[in-house]
């Protein structure tokens, strides 16, 4: 008769070890590189009319090496739900976090907590714009609220740390040191590096600065919209080129000084006037993007360099689109889609294919889903978006999505922007505004941007839209029911953000 006899407990622990290495050999590396409020169509990559101008070559390759989503939208096109939304595959009513006023709930169920029980290393560094502790990161790094470009201070569990320097060379500096020097290299990791830049009031280091001073950029064709069919929300609005922009100059400052004598100075009135105050601010704006990408491509180096480029998946996104001078604007908010729309570029060698054009709908409430895929993770069930993980292996699921539910909060508020919510189907997009200064309390709109892509002609009135204008509603109400939304009462009283 054999005697079987139990192994040492070494050994036992041994192949556990073994077991567990060998799971994180095939765990891809997540490097989650985000940006505030980068339009998409400031990245050469979408084409466009500042294309030529080879602004953006590492973000370029990102999408030449991997896939280029091209119908890519968020939830509620402002700054601090936009970044809630992307910790917890919700929309803004879920989490909680419906505007850039109030707190955020750290406690809740977020994707790096699961990612961490799932063995992953996980890292926050750069701009987060949600105020408190964060949870379920190893290491943490943020920049308190909207953050400084020039010597920034950074929050972490250690306290508070100033550096100097410019923020978006900074917030690599630091998470290179944290993948080179501070993770553990036997787990997989998720690092996400946040950057303040393109956030106004858009101050570039002084290399692009220098660079950009006296470049002229092409004009967008709506600089001049009229909004001739439009109802109170784009007439009233706050963001115009023409009548907001001066404020966002801080005149104090050495750098504005030239600013400060140009409005003092000049002759330049109406049109001429709106054109000069164009350029000047794609000069300030698009030397920050140069300098975003200019660091994105050290941190692509380093991939290369520790041979980490083949299981990783490198994502890139914003936290929402901008106007840069479309419908005579800045800033972001509206449903329309230079502000609705965000860019998304993804690259994992063998898995994604190079060159890859993505035109299904996504929206950032699929991008905690998606990290948890990749990870091997139960996605929660309460979580309401889809892994983009079959689109990246164009494996499109039969029943992904047709339609995209959007809700804006924040008024009144900052740029006077309305309360809407909408829904679009990628073709047509039905928009409702609502609530206090709107007239009779409701207003619709609707596009067709198959023959309107610049969103110049409302056809809600239009009798041949009738059918579809009724489909879209049917369609916006189930999506009110499947996303479970909730009306939330409206601030009457416009409060300062912090």
């Amino acid at each position: 008769m054999t005697r079987f006899t139990q192994p040492p407990l070494f050994l036992f622990l041994l192949l556990i070890t073994c077991i567990a290495n060998a799971q994180n050999d095939t765990k891809p590396n997540i490097l989650w590189i985000f940006s505030d409020d980068h339009a998409f169509q400031a990245i050469g990559a979408y084409g466009g009319r500042f294309e030529s101008l080879n602004l953006t070559s590492n973000l370029d390759s990102i999408a030449s090496e991997g896939m280029r989503f091209d119908k890519a939208y968020v939830g509620n096109s402002i700054c601090a739900p936009s970044r809630a939304t992307l910790l917890t595959g919700k929309h803004s009513h879920k989490n909680g976090k419906i505007d850039n006023r109030g707190p955020f709930d750290h406690d809740q169920q977020q994707f790096q907590k699961l990612l961490q029980k799932s063995g992953y290393q996980t890292a926050m560094i750069g701009k987060i714009h949600l105020s408190g502790a964060m949870q379920g990161f190893d290491y943490w790094e943020v920049l308190p609220g909207q953050g400084k470009y020039k010597n920034p201070e950074f929050i972490s569990e250690a306290g508070r740390k100033q550096y100097q320097g410019h923020s978006t060379d900074i917030i690599t500096d630091r998470a290179l040191n944290w993948l080179s020097n501070e993770r553990d290299k036997s787990k997989p990791f998720m690092a996400m590096v946040h950057y303040k830049a393109p956030h106004r009031n858009w101050i570039a280091a002084p290399r692009f600065r220098e660079r950009f001073k006296t470049m002229t950029f092409p004009e967008p064709e709506t600089l001049f919209d009229d909004y001739q069919t439009r109802g109170v929300a784009a007439h009233k609005q706050d963001l115009s080129i023409a009548h907001s922009m001066r404020n966002n100059w801080d005149f104090k400052a050495d750098r504005w000084k030239h600013r400060k004598e140009f409005f003092e100075n000049t002759k330049l009135t109406g049109k001429d006037l709106i054109r000069e105050k164009y350029q000047m601010y794609m000069r300030d704006y698009l030397a920050c993007i140069a300098g975003v990408d200019e660091n994105i491509g050290r941190l692509l180096q380093y991939l290369k360099d520790e041979d980490l480029e083949k299981n990783t998946l490198v994502m890139y996104s914003a936290d929402q689109g901008f106007y840069l001078g479309e419908h005579g604007w800045f800033d972001k908010r509206f449903m329309y889609e230079e502000s609705f729309r965000t860019p998304l570029l993804a690259k994992w060698p063998e898995v994604i294919k190079p060159g890859s054009i993505n035109t299904d709908l996504v929206q950032n409430i699929d991008f905690a889903e998606t990290f948890l895929d990749l990870a091997g993770a139960e996605i929660p069930r309460d979580m309401q978006g889809k892994s983009l993980l079959p689109l990246m292996k164009n494996e499109r699921p039969d029943d992904w999505r047709d339609s995209l539910y959007y809700h804006y909060y924040e008024y009144p508020g900052t740029h006077k922007v309305r309360r809407h919510e909408g829904v679009t189907t990628g073709r047509y997009k039905l928009i409702r505004f609502y609530g206090v200064d709107v007239p009779n309390g409701e207003e619709w709109e609707l596009y067709d941007l198959a023959r309107d892509k610049h969103e110049r002609a409302n056809q809600y009135s239009n009798p041949e839209y009738s059918a579809i204008i009724a489909n879209l509603k049917q369609e916006l109400q189930e999506l009110r029911q499947q996303y479970d939304v909730v009306d939330i009462p409206q601030v009457t009283k416009n409060k300062k953000k912090k």
